[in-house]
């Protein structure tokens, strides 16, 4: 499902806006979503020019449009990025808003050819003291409002566009530039379209994921080029005893045409997966540069949750590592909550160099239910033993590595 909107349009110059790279937008910004949206919503235009701001602020029924030639540069003053409530690592709390952001509206896109740049937020939207959130959680604090970063002694960096609990969402077309954390993070929102978005891993920073949909609903993720200094796409739903208690999947969600070229895995399965993750199918995507992984799916104990129905069809590339990599031993943190996995799929893929196909694991005591290869052809590999262990349902039909039929025995 697609967002629409009316045909009128919302000039952001009409309030105030410069496209000089000097003066400070966020009022103006502000003023023209605020605008539409009273209107009953409609296109806010950011015609061509460089826009200094603070966080932007979606409202319902708004399409902020950025033309072809326009720059939002977030700004490094942290008066501008209010506190507003977040998921830090599958954590709820009160952080420094992102670059981009919504809670819980309806009906909201950001489109058009021009490119958002966190260059300038380096100076405060750094920091990754996620322990200090889980010292709050084992002390009760199960309230997120009462989980503050700012102010805290702590810090924890701000996603660059996430839209909270919001339900019909289109990202289209724009460029992000200098993303210091996970780019796209829509989080427990329903019906998303990330469309032909542009990420750059020469100018992202360490863990920068490109677009990690955590505990939605329905998306729709296609002819991307992504690059990330991380995980190319990273489905999550949430860490541990916060995310049991969220407790809400990351479910049917849909991955076509995009190329890869982040530096771990192309579809990647937690490790925040505590709520669970089923119902994924990525096809016809390229892998490139020194992404590790097609497949990357990681779990533990102390994490639990589950991936289900999980479906790779059609990719093809080089990759650095393993062409899957499915392990329950992540981090080597244990606890209590086993993770339910499998069925997990692999269909008409290929590769032309890995030091690995396969190496996939579960536990003695927790086996993987259900591996399935068919009509896939690999080559370049330096190893051709699979690491496959503790697997219940493995069956390869029609795989070859390096030229040889392999089979699941």
């Amino acid at each position: 499902m697609l967002p629409s909107f009316p045909a009128t349009t919302f000039n952001v110059t009409a309030y105030g806006a410069k496209g000089d790279g000097k003066a400070d937008n966020t009022t103006a910004f502000k003023n023209a979503i605020q605008a539409c949206s009273t209107a009953g919503g409609g296109h806010v235009i950011v015609p061509s020019g460089t826009y200094v701001t603070g966080a932007i602020y979606l409202k319902s029924n708004v399409d902020l449009h950025l033309e072809s030639g326009s720059t939002l540069k977030f700004s490094g003053d942290t008066s501008k990025f209010p506190t507003v409530l977040t998921r830090y690592e599958g954590i709820e709390c009160m952080n420094r808003s992102p670059m981009i952001y919504a809670y819980k509206e309806t009906n909201i896109a950001l489109t058009g050819s021009g490119t958002l740049d966190a260059g300038s937020t380096s100076s405060w939207n750094k920091g990754s003291d996620r322990s200090y959130l889980e010292s709050l959680i084992s002390k009760g604090k199960t309230d997120p409002h009462d989980r503050v970063v700012p102010g805290s002694g702590h810090s924890m960096r701000s996603a660059f566009v996430e839209p909270y609990g919001c339900d019909t969402v289109l990202i289209q077309g724009v460029k992000l530039r200098n993303s210091m954390f996970w780019q796209l993070h829509p989080t427990l929102c329903k019906n998303v379209t990330v469309d032909a978005v542009s990420t750059d891993p020469s100018t992202s920073h360490n863990n920068t994921d490109a677009c990690d949909p955590e505990s939605c609903d329905h998306v729709v993720i296609k002819n991307c080029d992504l690059g990330a200094h991380d995980d190319n796409i990273a489905i999550k739903s949430g860490r541990d005893e916060d995310g049991r208690r969220v407790n809400v999947p990351c479910q049917n969600l849909v991955v076509f045409g995009c190329t890869m070229n982040g530096n771990w895995g192309a579809i990647t399965c937690g490790s925040e997966q505590t709520g669970g993750i089923r119902n994924v199918y990525a096809y016809k995507c390229t892998v490139k540069g020194s992404t590790k992984f097609a497949l990357y799916v990681k779990s533990n104990t102390q994490r639990g949750g589950f991936s289900q129905n999980i479906n790779l069809d059609g990719f093809s590339g080089t990759f650095a590592r393993s062409v899957v990599f499915i392990t329950m031993t992540y981090n080597s943190q244990t606890g209590s909550h086993p993770p339910a996995f499998g069925p997990f799929a692999i269909t008409n893929s290929s590769c032309t160099k890995a030091p690995l196909v396969f190496d996939v694991s579960g536990l003695s005591s927790d086996h993987i239910k259900g591996f399935t290869v068919r009509d896939s052809s690999f080559n370049g590999v330096s190893s051709t033993s699979n690491k496959i262990k503790n697997v219940d349902g493995l069956v390869f039909t029609n795989v070859k590595i390096n030229g040889k039929i392999v089979t699941a025995d």
